[in-house]
């Protein structure tokens, strides 16, 4: 797959936190009870390396949000040849990550449209409140994934889009449908996991409590998000 492996760099990783925060802040609150979350993410063959890693940070969407009432969880994830997965919606980060755990990345096209779709279904069926998806390339038609990038929009359930590496063409595809659906698109590098996991806490945050309790959230958070925050209030 099209990939490029140039670092991001600090400032540029700052920033886009910054930029990330100061959207999901914006985004109008939701109704109460526990929040669902769909967490999707590219199992295909280019992402091996930082599987792992997606693993141990995936334990952030829940402890962030355990103070709030909590978080239910479904995975999803796409590999091989049009081989699409999803599970239950879990409550636990133990049972989100023995999920994970028996995942292993196969070669294969991005199947991004089926994550989006099924998206919509989830929510037609019953309300979630945000999707997080992970992924370095993007191989399908624009058109379509806007289009139904869209739908959630309707649907209030915003999309955040988190790339790693620096491919151009995913980066722009990325934030159209971000954009669309009302979420936000962030960077991050495979040598800063700190960035990630800042990111996912802060959706896992808003989607449990909304915007107040992302406020608070970051006003506990790593010295490098509490000054980001400071700068948009």
């Amino acid at each position: 797959m099209p990939k490029n492996d140039k670092p991001v760099s600090i400032r540029s990783d700052k920033q886009s936190i910054d930029q990330f925060i100061n959207q999901v802040r914006t985004m109008p609150q939701k109704g109460g009870g526990q929040g669902r979350l769909i967490f999707a993410l590219d199992a295909t063959a280019s992402r091996e390396a930082t599987w792992d890693q997606a693993c141990d940070l995936q334990s952030e969407l829940f402890m962030a949000t355990r103070d709030l009432g909590g978080l239910a969880i479904q995975l999803c994830y796409y590999r091989g040849f049009r081989e699409f997965r999803s599970t239950a919606f879990v409550s636990a980060t133990e049972q989100l990550l023995k999920l994970m755990n028996g995942v292993s990345c196969l070669g294969g096209r991005t199947q991004i449209s089926r994550v989006l779709a099924h998206a919509v279904k989830e929510t037609r069926a019953q309300p979630v409140k945000a999707v997080v998806f992970i992924g370095d390339c993007c191989e399908e038609p624009i058109d379509e994934l806007c289009h139904t990038a869209g739908e959630l929009g309707m649907l209030r359930t915003p999309v955040f889009m988190f790339h790693e590496g620096s491919d151009a063409h995913a980066r722009a595809v990325f934030q159209q449908v971000s954009k669309l659906s009302g979420g936000a698109y962030a960077p991050f590098d495979r040598n800063s996991p700190q960035v990630l996991k800042d990111l996912m806490g802060a959706v896992a945050v808003y989607a449990s409590g909304g915007a107040k309790a992302l406020q608070d959230y970051s006003s506990r958070s790593s010295p490098e998000v509490k000054r980001l925050t400071q700068q948009i209030r």
